[in-house]
């Protein structure tokens, strides 16, 4: 086992993260937070599956009002698990979530600064801690009523979403995703509230480690050690889901960091569960595989032999046993063995499967999707299916496909195209972070995704030939 990082305890409701307890498992519902019998009856499926907290979006003062009634019918019902607010661009409603829930998510992204436009912006410093102060103001109310009721929170800075103000002074970089952090963190300590859990996401596993990585030093350097929650946010679902999250999880539980863990699956939240327990239980070994891996390493490929009972099972072990050398380049090629259970072409695909999710080797389209929530106002899963039967043989391309505009426009600047919800049975499309097209009705989404796709491809074979 790797030496886990020792960070303090927060206490969520009738559990604690943190310190010697547990890694705890965790989902979000999909499901219309206005919606009480739709909520429960989801929450219950993720708790029944083994998730120890349950995360539910508000959009508002409506959905965090109804947060009550939602606790209130689960606890009736004997189910204690924490429940978790998620908040974003209205500091007001976290005020409000924070009565009703064990614990409130915020994101420094979008609590104060407004949300994120692409635009650089001069600060001088002056400026700049004037900004700072104005965070603060708003922030310590918060606190206080978080205080009072006994409410934990969640620091979730996510890479999608980070504010114009942080983008301009530090970049689109891992110093600013973690400065970000840092900036509420700082305040928290002052104000002596302690039930803080930080988690930094991105949908890029390199970012997203060497980010978390980062973020761990810094609050050390600075005398602080909250508890981390862990995941590769817009994972995708499927094959491409498990292993790009067994890749950025992995390599930092096989590091001893990580207190709390989501798997974000575009599934059914109930399914991501497993996925994340198994991660978990495959620590020791995984930790033991990296060390041989490493060992193995020549002519710059890891040779990595494995045993394990059904394919899930091995493309989890095997991208977390590799994530952390892959993404520190220590090796750029993988090589899998597993006796005679799989066969050559299976296990060639999924070598190259953990390379993209490393951003090694690209050798199919890359597709990073959400897991949806109560902000996604279309079918998810089905679009997904459908952008990837008609976009699956464009080798190398990477397309978004978001819920809402949340982390949507953010995570369109790491993709060549981006497929966002724009409201109820609208959509609009994205080249990179622009946006080209906005409110498409959505039964005809897909097909101009399509088209818009399709005219650059022309337009550059076209310019190919001219020149």
């Amino acid at each position: 086992m790797p030496i886990r990082r020792i960070s303090t305890v927060a206490h969520v409701g009738n559990i604690a993260i943190g310190g010697d307890n547990p890694i705890r498992i965790q989902s979000m519902a999909t499901t219309d937070t206005n919606d009480t019998e739709g909520c429960v009856s989801q929450a219950k499926r993720i708790i029944d599956a083994g998730g120890e907290l349950v995360r539910f979006t508000t959009q508002g003062t409506r959905e965090a009002e109804n947060m009550k009634n939602i606790s209130a019918r689960l606890k009736a019902d004997g189910y204690r698990q924490p429940l978790v607010a998620d908040v974003h661009f209205n500091a007001h409603v976290a005020d409000v979530a924070a009565q009703y829930c064990e614990k409130v998510r915020i994101n420094p992204g979008n609590y104060v600064d407004p949300a994120r436009t692409f635009k650089h912006l001069e600060y001088t410093d002056e400026e700049y801690a004037a900004e700072l102060e104005r965070i603060d103001q708003r922030l310590v109310p918060f606190i206080n009523i978080c205080k009072e009721h006994h409410t934990a929170v969640r620091i979730g800075v996510n890479h999608g979403s980070l504010s114009d103000r942080i983008m301009s002074r530090y970049g689109d970089t891992p110093e600013g995703i973690v400065e970000s952090c840092m900036e509420f963190l700082r305040i928290f300590r002052r104000e002596q509230f302690n039930d803080v859990v930080i988690s930094i996401k991105a949908s890029n596993t390199v970012v997203m480690v060497q980010s978390v990585r980062l973020l761990v030093k810094a609050m050390d350097a600075e005398d602080m050690h909250y508890p981390l929650h862990l995941g590769v946010t817009e994972a995708g679902e499927g094959e491409d889901g498990r292993i790009k999250s067994a890749v950025g999880i992995g390599a930092l539980l096989t590091e001893g960091i990580g207190d709390t863990i989501r798997v974000s699956l575009s599934e059914e939240p109930e399914c991501e569960i497993p996925v994340a327990r198994k991660l978990v239980e495959l620590i020791p070994e995984c930790t033991r595989l990296r060390r041989e891996a490493e060992e193995s390493i020549k002519d710059d490929t890891i040779t990595l032999t494995l045993d394990a009972p059904d394919w899930e099972t091995l493309q989890l072990k095997a991208a977390m046993a590799v994530g952390a050398l892959l993404i520190d380049r220590k090796a750029t090629k993988l090589e899998i063995t597993c006796g005679s259970r799989f066969t050559r072409e299976q296990l060639t695909s999924l070598s190259d499967a953990i390379l993209q999710a490393a951003r090694i080797k690209f050798t199919k389209t890359e597709y990073i999707s959400c897991p949806g929530c109560g902000r996604t106002l279309y079918n998810l899963q089905d679009t997904i299916q459908r952008i990837k039967a008609a976009t699956s043989h464009l080798v190398g391309l990477k397309i978004g496909i978001m819920g809402c505009i949340v982390n949507g426009p953010g995570e369109m600047a790491d993709a060549d195209y981006g497929y966002v919800g724009a409201g109820r049975g609208k959509i609009s499309l994205y080249r990179r972070k622009e946006c080209v097209e906005k409110n498409i009705p959505e039964e005809e989404a897909v097909e101009r995704l399509l088209k818009l796709i399709d005219e650059d491809k022309n337009k550059l074979t076209s310019d190919n030939e001219t020149n």
